[in-house]
């Protein structure tokens, strides 16, 4: 019987290198350079401002999120840019305010060589868990 190769996942252009997923934001953030690290420090803070106080930060799909009854957002740095993943929905919302940067379905690119706009990030977090306790409030328990 011969064995197959496992196939090796394709890497993506994220800034933080390394091998395997990082354990905490602490190492992601470690393999993250300037401008980027100091522009993402930026975020984390708006969105640790903005996400209710018993949120706690995880990493998921290998990058910082912020969870309170399921995934508030994800986060990351990549070569020339942040990206906040507040969910299809909150960028929907806010459209005409993100006119100004790259946007996609899910995920919304603030360049590094720009100011970060912190202001604009709160909204779009707090937008995300007004999203979450909605949806909280009509769970039934069984």
């Amino acid at each position: 019987m011969t064995r197959m190769k496992k196939a090796k996942p394709a890497r993506r252009g994220s800034a933080a290198k390394g091998h395997g997923a990082p354990k905490d934001f602490d190492e992601y953030l470690a393999g993250v350079p300037e401008p980027a690290r100091g522009a993402l420090l930026k975020m984390r803070a708006a969105i640790r401002s903005a996400v209710p106080a018993a949120a706690s930060e995880t990493i998921s799909y290998r990058m910082p999120a912020f969870q309170h009854k399921g995934v508030l957002v994800w986060f990351g740095a990549f070569s020339n840019h942040c990206s906040l993943f507040p969910t299809a929905a909150v960028i929907e919302l806010f459209k005409d305010e993100l006119k100004g940067y790259s946007a996609s379905k899910g995920t919304v690119h603030f360049p590094t060589d720009k100011p970060l706009p912190t202001g604009l990030i709160k909204k779009l977090v707090k937008a995300r868990v007004a999203q979450i306790e909605s949806k909280a409030a009509y769970i039934v328990p069984a």
